[in-house]
C-alpha cells in the first residue's frame, strides 16, 4: 500500500499530519483484503481567493478509483468529511462489486452450454 499526504502552498504540518494519518486508518482497514497495489494519496491546498481550505483525498486500486474532495474553513473538519464520504463511497463500491458477482452467477454458464 503506498501512502503519500501532499501540501501544496502551505508549509508542512506534524499535528495535521498525525490526525490525517489517525483518520485515514479506517479505510486503510477497509482496504487491507484488497489485491495491491493500493495508492492513496491525500493533498491539502490553501484557496488563493477565500479563507478556505481544500482537501483531496484519492484512492486507485484494482478494484477502485474514487476521489472525494471538498473545500472548508477548518482542516481538521474538511478532512473529516472528506474521508467520511470516501469511507461511504467504498462501501456503496463494494456492495455495488458483490451483487454484480452474485447477479453473474452460473446462470451465464448455462446459457453458454444451450
Amino acid at each position: 500500500m503506498h501512502k503519500r499526504i501532499t501540501f501544496k502552498g502551505i508549509d508542512h504540518s506534524d499535528a495535521v499530519e498525525n490526525y490525517a494519518n489517525d483518520q485515514l486508518a479506517k479505510v486503510i482497514d477497509f482496504l487491507g483484503n484488497e489485491r495491491s497495489p493500493i495508492y492513496i494519496d491525500l493533498m491539502f491546498k490553501p484557496s488563493k481567493l477565500r479563507a478556505h481550505h481544500f482537501v483531496e483525498l484519492r484512492i486507485k486500486s484494482p478494484n477502485y478509483s474514487l476521489i472525494s474532495s471538498y473545500e472548508g474553513t477548518n482542516f481538521y473538519n474538511t478532512l473529516d468529511r472528506v474521508i467520511d464520504v470516501m469511507y461511504r463511497e467504498l462501501h456503496e463500491s463494494k456492495k455495488k462489486l458483490n451483487d454484480k458477482k452474485k447477479s453473474c452467477g452460473r446462470h451465464d454458464e448455462f446459457k453458454k452450454e444451450r
